[in-house]
């Protein structure tokens, strides 16, 4: 399990429609929006793609709360190709670390159908873990998430606060590629998840503003691929 990027705190949480009204608008006044969103909303759309091990490693060790696992996926940003990105999503205890390359369409569609031929000369270390773990044990993607971000962003601690909402999930489809994909809310009630991610300390103003706003809601080892398999009959 290398970790190639330092690593860093991240916090989580579920939060009502009217938390998210009043915490995201305070944050616009105060911190950058994210560049990658759109003008008008501050929004784009995140689909991910992702992989998992013949027995469900990364399912059962995020289940049984193993201390330290990785997990494997390829992401596009507002249904586009034009960036693909394979990651890999480090957990080390309470800290995270996420390693990132973008990879070109071709390779994509050859590493959805289970081929990871050429992997094996990549200068790559993240390729290469992924060849390792295809190659090992049978890595293949398992499940899409769908969802919607706004970001607001601070040079300080590298700071980024987000708001993921409308997750939906693919359920058995894996065509990363398809606009009009069928997809189905994993939840009930539309919850929206706060993420809070920072290098070493979050800025004491970040910190007030949360407490001011989202004061009811409790830190969760909340997992958007975990909801998303929720449907699945694993007996």
């Amino acid at each position: 399990m290398p970790v190639a990027v330092p690593l860093r705190h991240e916090l989580k949480f579920y939060i009502s429609q009217s938390e998210y009204y009043l915490l995201s608008h305070a944050l616009d006044r105060v911190l950058d929006r994210d560049p990658n969103g759109s003008e008008e909303t501050n929004e784009y759309h995140i689909r991910s793609l992702y992989f998992d091990t013949f027995n469900n490693s990364a399912l059962l060790d995020k289940l049984n709360g193993v201390r330290d696992r990785d997990k494997y996926r390829i992401r596009i940003y507002n249904l586009s190709d034009r960036l693909i990105r394979m990651e890999c999503k480090t957990k080390v205890g309470s800290l995270i670390s996420k390693r990132s390359i973008a990879i070109p369409r071709l390779l994509t569609e050859q590493l959805i159908a289970g081929d990871p031929t050429g992997l094996e000369r990549t200068r790559s270390g993240l390729l290469q873990d992924v060849f390792r773990e295809m190659t090992l044990h049978l890595l293949h993607p398992v499940v899409i998430v769908d969802y919607v971000r706004e970001a607001y962003l601070h040079p300080a601690e590298e700071v980024r606060i987000t708001f993921d909402k409308q997750l939906r999930t693919g359920l058995n489809s894996v065509d990363l590629f398809e606009p009009e994909l069928p997809t189905i809310s994993p939840f009930d009630h539309g919850e929206i998840i706060l993420e809070v991610k920072y290098n070493q300390s979050l800025p004491p103003y970040i910190r007030d503003l949360l407490c001011t706003y989202v004061h009811n809601a409790q830190n969760s080892a909340i997992s958007k691929y975990c909801i998303c398999r929720r449907f699945e009959n694993f007996e």
